[in-house]
């Protein structure tokens, strides 16, 4: 099979297309987006329907076996923290520490911290009820709180694992978790800061006002529980991933607390381990509150996994067309290097709304160009993914889901969302790939 790059371009852009508008305009879920997108590059470069499936079947599985129980359990450990109410301990625990004076500060790290393992949609409509009762004690404007609550959960979703966009490229590119994370968590503190001062900045205009209703979540009231025991779940797991991380394991000679550091430390163990901390954190547990529980973790967890699974079926199908010697023969991409993944994920993101599509479909498409972009070593493979989540946190507007999860659960207006929150995440991406370049000179 020969193709000419202009045919393998022409066929790529076909594809992606597909995705845009099936995904934005039409709202066919992502699944059958990328899917579809399969078999149009393939068709396109001449692929035989039968190697199109093969290829595709082969694709789906790789990253089923890299992510499936990390994504389970990840989502498992954030519907759990949501209905225990530790999220809530934490957000009042932090408020506590930074007085309602500044309330904003306290939303925006509240936002990082349980955004670590909710997903930013949920943990926002969970924090909402908080959100608003902060707003009428403090009387600051809506936008200040709410942008800043959003920016901070948005940082982590799209930089850091167990998240699915930043775990399918980590899985995609060749990343190591534990080392994602903890350079992840560096790029988006400055992310999140940059949310918090611009929402500071450009929400003091508005002057609309928290209503006196909350939105109830059943399960997110706050509980009696020891702080101590709402923040472990969240950092036990990470603590013990990035561990192993840097740990040089030779498992024949290694002692025996590197190789106990070895097995808790891997990413499935130790979300496991925050399961059951965060499970044994709970009111005293029935079979049918826990088997519920867990059965909507699993549902909410299988939405993402298919996504995830066609990205990677898409992915083996770009690889299959030497779209990486194309590339590499035809454009300057190694003059590029970083910035190439970031203005493909951005935009794609811009295009048709989901961050977590984003950068699956730009790591799909990024994978076999590593070597033309000079992005061949380890170092440099985890400043591509994280370039990646920079740019699928650019720009968040009318065409993404959490932009109306935000303004449903505020009450802020199109313009003012746009304003506020859609320039924030310009702003935010742009200083996150600042900081991967950062982060490059040192790392």
């Amino acid at each position: 099979m020969t193709n000419s790059f202009l045919q393998v371009l022409c066929f790529l852009a076909a594809g992606i297309a597909v995705i845009v508008i099936l995904t934005a305009k039409f709202r066919i879920h992502a699944f059958f987006a990328l899917l579809l997108a399969c078999f149009v590059v393939g068709i396109g470069v001449q692929m035989p329907v039968a190697d199109i499936i093969t290829t595709a079947k082969q694709g789906f599985g790789n990253i089923m076996q890299s992510l499936g129980f990390i994504i389970v359990l990840g989502t498992a450990l954030g519907v759990v923290l949501e209905h225990t109410g530790a999220t809530r301990v934490m957000a009042e625990y932090i408020l506590k520490k930074t007085g309602q004076r500044n309330a904003p500060v306290a939303m925006s790290i509240t936002g990082f911290i349980t955004g670590l393992p909710i997903f930013c949609d949920s943990g926002y409509i969970v924090l909402s009820g908080l959100n608003q009762s902060l707003t009428r004690r403090t009387g600051l404007p809506v936008a200040v709180m709410s942008v800043s609550l959003a920016t901070g959960l948005l940082s982590v979703h799209c930089l850091i694992p167990p998240h699915p966009g930043a775990s399918a490229a980590a899985a995609t590119i060749g990343v190591d978790f534990g080392k994602l994370i903890l350079i992840g968590i560096i790029v988006a503190i400055p992310a999140s800061i940059t949310g918090y001062y611009w929402a500071k900045f450009a929400g003091r205009r508005n002057q609309t006002i928290a209503t006196n209703e909350t939105i109830a979540e059943p399960g997110t009231e706050i509980k009696s529980m020891p702080v101590l025991s709402a923040f472990l779940p969240v950092v036990i797991p990470i603590v013990f991933i990035a561990v192993k991380s840097f740990l040089s394991i030779e498992t024949a000679q290694a002692s025996w607390g590197i190789k106990f550091f070895a097995v808790i430390g891997d990413p499935v163990i130790a979300l496991s381990i925050g399961v059951i901390i965060a499970l044994s954190a709970g009111s005293a547990w029935n079979r049918h509150t826990l088997g519920k529980l867990l059965h909507d973790a699993v549902e909410k967890s299988g939405g993402i996994l298919v996504i995830i699974g066609a990205g990677g079926a898409f992915g083996a199908i770009l690889n299959a067309t030497h779209i990486g010697q194309h590339f590499s023969s035809a454009l300057p991409l190694q003059t590029m290097g970083l910035l190439f993944p970031f203005l493909l994920t951005m935009i794609l993101k811009t295009a048709q709304g989901s961050s977590t599509v984003a950068i699956i479909t730009a790591s799909s498409i990024v994978a076999p160009l590593l070597p033309a972009l000079g992005l061949t070593d380890e170092h440099s493979k985890l400043l591509c993914v994280l370039s990646m989540g920079a740019g699928s946190m650019i720009m968040s507007h009318a065409n993404d889901a959490y932009f109306w999860v935000i303004a449903k659960f505020s009450g802020l207006e199109m313009k003012t969302m746009l304003r506020v929150y859609s320039v924030a995440t310009l702003l935010m991406g742009l200083v996150s790939l600042g900081m991967v370049y950062i982060v490059s000179l040192f790392y």
